[in-house]
């Protein structure tokens, strides 16, 4: 029985696992950080690839869910946050030439998408939106039981749709998109300058403000972080109604750390959702849920891509 692995590139942690074909568990797994002092990220993924082949057991390919715009079909990454060098790099490539077997890349949250589909809270829907809300905001979308890709593997960049002309400087270094007011990074930054403007808020006097602090402290009724989740909230709402008008899913998934806010952040979404929708026929037999799979949602996403991409002979 082969295997394959499975890797999911983050900007704090690389996390490799091995499965077989038939089971969701995986074999193993393990963890490096993206970045350390010594070596540099490719050469740690690598190394851990290496420490993880079976000695027993062909290895049938190696999937790679990482950040950033890449091509899958050419296997280059053009960029990736918090990843030195990755600059038009030809990261299938250069994981062939080590290893000598099939090896995929895809988007992160393309894989995730997958992952959600085949194994998660998507399973058994033919058309899914699958939507990561944590430092950055993307999206992955199956139409017809297929990811939508785009020409060059570009497409469903949602965390860079403009909700906001006149709004935040996003990290792209373009204005108002719904990732520079809506990610977990864009909440905690409001807060802090609301506060820092003279606002009162239980979060008074800490050093640094997290998208979870905010959360928390919207759970004990703090004004402020309720706001906060509510501005943001309504921007995704605002966001989603585009997003139903374009791909007219049967379900959509939140996934990443600030899906878990809970009602102060889904009640204004679903107002600001119904306030945009062009027509009520969008929301029939539609469902909003959370994901299922949690932080495996990458390794299971790139174990889906494999089954999908190299079926059973």
């Amino acid at each position: 029985m082969g295997i394959i692995i499975a890797v999911d590139i983050g900007g704090t942690q690389i996390r490799v696992a091995t499965f077989h074909r038939d089971s969701t568990k995986p074999v193993q797994v393990r963890r490096a950080a993206t970045r350390a002092p010594e070596g540099t990220p490719f050469e740690r993924l690598c190394n851990e690839i290496a420490a993880i082949w079976p000695k027993d057991e062909e290895v049938e390919a190696i999937v790679v869910a990482t950040p950033g715009p890449l091509d899958p079909e050419r296997g280059i990454v053009f960029s990736a946050p918090n990843i030195p060098g990755w600059e038009n790099f030809p990261l299938r490539d250069e994981l062939y030439k080590r290893f000598g077997v099939t090896t995929m890349i895809e988007n992160d949250a393309n894989v995730a998408a997958l992952g959600e589909w085949y194994f998660g809270a998507g399973k058994g829907h033919h058309h899914v939106l699958y939507i990561t809300i944590s430092t950055g905001i993307g999206a992955g979308v199956i139409s017809r039981d297929h990811l939508l890709q785009g020409a060059r593997g570009l497409a469903t960049e949602v965390g860079h749709v403009t909700v906001a002309p006149d709004g935040p400087m996003c990290n792209c270094g373009q204005q108002g998109h719904l990732e520079a007011v809506a990610a977990g990074p864009a909440i905690a930054r409001w807060v802090t300058e609301k506060i820092a403007r003279g606002a009162s808020s239980s979060l008074e006097g800490r050093k640094v403000i997290t998208a979870q602090d905010v959360a928390a402290a919207a759970a004990q009724g703090d004004e402020l972080a309720l706001q906060a989740l509510a501005r943001a909230g309504h921007f995704l709402g605002q966001a989603l109604a585009d997003l139903l008008h374009l791909f007219n899913p049967s379900i959509v998934i939140f996934g990443g750390g600030v899906s878990f806010s809970g009602a102060p952040l889904f009640d204004p979404l679903n107002e600001a959702l119904r306030e945009h929708i062009m027509d009520e026929s969008y929301l029939q037999d539609l469902r909003i849920t959370n994901a299922e799979l949690g932080d495996d949602a990458g390794l299971l996403g790139g174990l889906t891509l494999a089954l999908i991409s190299q079926p059973r002979s």
